[in-house]
């Protein structure tokens, strides 16, 4: 098999993660777990040359600059910068607009963590086996909860290394998602992919010939600054965006989708971070000076001031940079519609 192009799609502000995710400084480029940045982890599993080609990145301005910096040490990154939003279907094909017909693209954001990257490579291997034979590929991430947040895949006829796709589910209620995790054929739709250059825009092409014609045009009429390459703005703003699972993933006959498990998780708000970080025997997740006292499963973090906490189970308290943020672990989605998170 010919080496994997990763594609790592670099965006959003991440302000379910307020005060720590700013849009000057978001998710993807701060060492929330660990000591590497989520996009710099990213870059990690997709490291090995026997498996994997330079990493391609899709950015916006905005972030540009934190691409370099962080993925400084990859001296064939090629960075392609967006000339405005236009949601993943648009991203994934610039990239593809800018690799080999015959490449086979890893598909990847930029702000997971996956605390199994063997299990990761593997997928990505089997993935793009699939993809080699034209099949639209996703990874179908075992669930270990009954998540309300995620969309699911439903596991249909077998293929090599993966399975046909049955059906893709968008993200249930409480009990149906039970019901899902209870029948054991449903997988969570991480929003990671593997296609082959040729064959995702010759699907794309069916389903969104608009912004498969803009795109190529787009990069066409492009041009090169250092180590950053700009499409035409007027051609890549001339068409509705939509995301890859939309404009793709659910019109194509060909998808399928490789299983998976491999501690995967999206960061999407406190409570997923509290659960990717290791705890202490009372499921209390600490950094910074904090003092607990009685507490159970909250997570408290601070850049400086000491904080105290009495008593309380499934909170966080966040101070960061001159801001407090406390909440529960349920009202934890909601933190995106503070008016604070909203303008910084």
């Amino acid at each position: 098999m010919s080496t994997i192009h990763p594609v790592i799609l670099c965006g959003g502000s991440g302000t379910r993660l307020w005060p720590r995710s700013r849009k000057a400084m978001p998710k993807p480029f701060l060492p929330l777990v660990g000591d590497r940045t989520l996009f710099e982890a990213t870059l990690d599993r997709c490291a090995d040359p026997a498996q994997f080609a330079p990493p391609t990145v899709v950015t916006g301005a905005a972030h540009l600059d934190h691409v370099l910096a962080q993925g400084s040490g990859n001296a064939d990154l090629q960075v392609i910068v967006e000339p405005m939003a236009q949601n993943t279907a648009a991203a994934i094909a610039l990239a593809a607009c800018r690799l080999p017909a015959d490449a086979v693209m890893l598909v990847c954001p930029s702000d997971h963590h996956i605390a199994d990257a063997p299990a990761f490579c593997a997928a990505a291997k089997a993935a793009a086996s699939l993809a080699q034979d034209g099949w639209m590929v996703s990874f179908g991430i075992t669930p270990t909860a009954p998540e309300t947040g995620f969309g699911y895949i439903k596991r249909g006829a077998d293929l090599p290394g993966g399975f046909r796709v049955d059906r893709f589910v968008e993200k249930p209620n409480l009990e149906t998602a039970i019901g899902f995790l209870a029948d054991g054929g449903f997988s969570w739709n991480g929003g990671i992919f593997a296609f082959g250059v040729g064959a995702f825009m010759a699907e794309l092409e069916k389903t969104r010939p608009d912004i498969a014609a803009a795109v190529r045009e787009a990069v066409e009429k492009g041009h090169s600054e250092g180590a950053a390459f700009y499409p035409d703005a007027a051609a890549f703003g001339s068409f509705k965006g939509d995301s890859v699972d939309y404009a793709v993933m659910e019109k194509t006959e060909r998808a399928a989708m490789v299983p998976v498990s491999m501690g995967w998780s999206d960061i999407g708000n406190w409570h997923a971070l509290r659960d990717a970080l290791p705890a202490d025997e009372a499921g209390n997740r600490v950094s910074g000076t904090v003092d607990l006292v009685d507490c159970r499963e909250v997570l408290v973090q601070t850049d400086g001031p000491r904080v105290s906490v009495i008593g309380l189970e499934g909170v966080a308290v966040i101070v960061d940079n001159g801001e407090v943020l406390v909440t529960t672990m349920a009202g934890a989605q909601l933190v995106g519609k503070l008016p604070g998170a909203a303008n910084q």
